[in-house]
């Protein structure tokens, strides 16, 4: 393999010459990309992708609908996406206004995962580019991050637009971020249907709500959309034509690139060339990280971005064939040069445990910024282009991998381009590994456990309750071992349950012991 491809419709160029792909293109591994190709197609023409859900997946479809498996999906995808460029165009307008006639100044997002991490990507990478409205997001459900979002819409909070996504409608981290943020509107007696836009699955109970409730649009999220493959739905779509970017210039972009990863002859193919390297790398077991490192500001998210696109694809117990593999690809990383001062020292003297991921953006956002001289006669644009390849250079002399990604200029469409390059090669690796990069089973572990958790506070509570007068040693209440015994549950996840409602005044614990006393020792009760 050649290691070095170029688009001249996209400006866009992808080096991995330093990836050790000379030698290795003519085996094995070249069949087996050119299988992983065939393999993709038959994923765009719909075949069952996730065996766990027993559905298609079909990201692919919203750049392209004339790839969709029949008429009705075709449809609904272009109807939303003309009913996204509508909604967001008439808001920035002011032809859709709060009740009170005033223009919507923000958008607040809510969402976890693939449906905020995506918009968060395209808002802080789009910005410069746009004229719209402002932005803020709810993406955990942390009170004290939902606080400091209201703190900075205070007195605004009447001229938002709220924008609630979960395909599912069920996703508890958004649905605890919606009722915040109803209760904040209910307290400040500012009317949310009028404000409320909601993206979900037809016939959801987020979509029942929403639409029971009078709200502003419902938009569509079908179950054919993986969350981290949605940010060319409305999810994302919304997003830039709410911030006032080029809609369709961000498809084109994604469409273009997807046909360009479409080729079977690998030396041809971009995402075969990224997938190639990071199986080479990791010895076809993710043994080396990928550390992401984009030379511009706007794309400081793109790192958290890929980390969930890439690790929850890819992170896998087992094959498709069921035997224990332990798959993954570690993502981390942040932007340069800020990371010439921060953990470089260890990619260029440390364990080679990592393969870099370098993102060059050759123009700066504004051609007409007036030229600030830095020395030599250079600016400090020319100062980042030199950081960025004076590091690859230094690593490269240390015998660490690395691959270089260069887009003309950071836009729309080189940026649809960009996400959907990384989306194709994480369903190139995934075939090379013999895992099914659509289902998170360990994913769906944890939201069990959580709930099982907050249920068991509830039971914790409920027998507390009951424990009335002191214990074995005088003093009332239990120990976390004694309420253990009593509901037959585990003493760790008792007293866990405990020491975190004791913190949280609506729960009414309160712990006694002597100052010495460690808290898994205290004896707990509910006050009155």
């Amino acid at each position: 393999m050649s290691g070095l491809w170029h688009e001249a419709s996209l400006s866009f160029t992808l080096d991995v010459r330093g990836m050790g792909l000379e030698g290795a293109g003519r085996g094995a591994l070249t069949e087996a990309l050119s299988a992983a190709t065939s393999a993709m197609a038959a994923l765009e023409s719909g075949a069952i992708a996730n065996r766990d859900e027993q559905r298609m997946v079909g990201h692919y479809w919203l750049r392209n609908p004339a790839l969709a498996p029949d008429e009705k999906i075709r449809s609904a995808i272009a109807e939303a996406q003309v009913r996204v460029e509508s909604l967001a165009a008439d808001v920035r307008r002011g032809e859709i206004t709060t009740p009170e006639g005033e223009r919507f100044e923000r958008a607040i997002l809510v969402g976890i995962g693939g449906s905020a991490l995506g918009p968060q990507l395209l808002v802080d990478a789009l910005s410069s580019h746009g004229s719209g409205l402002t932005f803020e997001f709810v993406d955990n459900t942390d009170p004290d991050g939902i606080d400091r979002v209201l703190a900075r819409t205070r007195g605004g909070l009447g001229r938002s637009l709220v924008v609630v996504m979960s395909k599912s409608g069920g996703t508890v981290e958004t649905r605890n971020g919606m009722l915040e943020l109803q209760a904040a509107f209910e307290r400040e007696d500012i009317a949310w249907a009028p404000r409320a836009v909601a993206v979900t699955q037809p016939s959801s109970a987020l979509d029942r709500m929403a639409e029971e409730g009078g709200w502003l649009a419902r938009l569509p999220l079908w179950s054919w959309v993986g969350g981290r493959t949605s940010v060319t739905s409305a999810v994302g779509l919304l997003a830039v034509g709410l911030l006032g970017g080029d809609i369709r210039a961000f498809l084109a972009g994604a469409a273009r690139m997807d046909e360009l990863t479409r080729v079977g002859a690998p030396d041809a193919n971009p995402a075969c060339l990224l997938a190639a390297s990071w199986y080479l790398s990791g010895a076809g077991h993710g043994r080396r990280a990928m550390v992401v490192l984009p030379y511009r500001d706007r794309l400081s998210l793109f790192a958290r971005y890929l980390q969930q696109l890439v690790m929850e694809s890819v992170g896998k117990a087992v094959d498709r064939q069921g035997k224990q593999v332990g798959q993954g690809l570690t993502v981390y990383g942040n932007k340069g040069s800020t990371d010439q001062h921060a953990y470089v020292q260890q990619l260029l003297d440390g364990p080679d445990d990592f393969f870099a991921t370098f993102v060059e953006v050759l123009r700066d956002a504004d051609p007409a910024r007036p030229f600030v001289a830095a020395g030599e006669g250079a600016g400090s644009g020319d100062f980042l282009s030199g950081f960025l390849h004076g590091t690859r250079a230094a690593l490269a002399d240390r015998g660490r991998g690395s691959l270089l990604i260069t887009l003309a200029t950071l836009d729309e469409r080189s940026l649809g381009a960009l996400i959907a390059l990384f989306e194709r090669a994480v369903g190139i690796y995934a075939e090379l590994v013999d895992v099914n990069a659509y289902h998170q089973p360990g994913v769906e572990a944890g939201k069990l456990a959580a709930a099982e958790l907050v249920s068991l506070m509830g039971v914790v509570h409920a027998h507390l309750v009951t424990v009335a007068g002191p214990g074995e040693d005088g003093h009332g209440g239990q120990t976390p071992d004694e309420v253990a015994d009593a509901i037959g549950e585990k003493a760790e996840r008792v007293f866990v349950a405990l020491r975190h409602m004791e913190a949280q005044p609506h729960w009414s614990i309160r712990s006694e012991a002597p100052s010495d006393t460690p808290p898994w020792r205290a004896r707990y009760s509910v006050t009155a």
